[in-house]
């Protein structure tokens, strides 16, 4: 008996191995479990991004007022872009976005959103 036993056992097992796990009853929730993780896995990813995008922002935005303070109080030149597009790609070889054209655009984005914004009428009011 026991040898029958160990048998249906073994016998067991080596159905349980055979039979793909994707064709094994799942429980009754799983679909909204697998539902609500894609939903939460989804919404982190979004979350991530923003929060990235928002720092690099910041950052630019930093970067282009201390070129803009330095240009203003020290009297840098334009020359000096050059050279910070020079020696950040070469800090940070695998980052794009420090070229020189970037640089000049960063630049610009502090100034742009710097100026004071004035509330004008609509364009029908502004014609002479």
């Amino acid at each position: 008996m026991a040898v029958k036993k160990k048998t249906n056992e073994i016998e067991r097992r080596t159905a349980e191995k055979s039979v793909p796990e994707s064709h094994l009853p799942l429980p009754s929730d799983y679909a909204e479990l697998l539902e609500d993780l894609k939903n939460r896995i989804r919404r982190t990813q979004v979350r991530a991004a923003t929060a990235a995008s928002r720092e690099l922002i910041r950052l630019y935005w930093d970067i282009g007022r201390e070129i803009v303070q330095r240009q203003d109080r020290k009297g840098w030149g334009a020359k000096v872009i050059d050279r910070l597009a020079t020696d950040l790609k070469k800090a940070f070889p695998g980052i794009a976005g420090f070229s020189r054209t970037n640089i000049h655009r960063i630049r610009a984005f502090y100034l742009a959103y710097t100026k004071e914004l004035a509330i004008v009428p609509q364009v029908a009011g502004q014609l002479e």
